[in-house]
């Protein structure tokens, strides 16, 4: 897989706590931002409102603000996945 450089800012407790992390565990300040990263997205993907919107990337804005009213009212009943079909136009 093909990497890329990336610059982000954070505070200097934050990178100070981040190198002893990578420190005590013999790892580099990447590979503990990756994991980190990993673990964050893989829950983030696991939320009702990503899997619901995550593949209506061309709606409208007044589409959107519909399904996001709609998501508000669901309750976790509401957002059991019972199955799943894909279908292509």
């Amino acid at each position: 897989m093909a990497t890329k450089a990336m610059n982000f800012k954070t505070d200097e407790v934050r990178i100070a706590d981040i190198k002893s992390v990578a420190s005590v565990f013999r790892m580099t300040i990447t590979d503990v931002v990756n994991e980190a990263l990993d673990e964050y997205l893989a829950k983030m993907k696991k939320d009702p409102f990503y899997r619901l919107t995550a593949n209506v990337n061309d709606a409208s804005e007044e589409e959107s603000k519909e399904v996001l009213e709609a998501i508000e009212t669901l309750s976790d009943d509401d957002l059991t996945i019972s199955q799943v079909k894909h279908f292509e136009v």
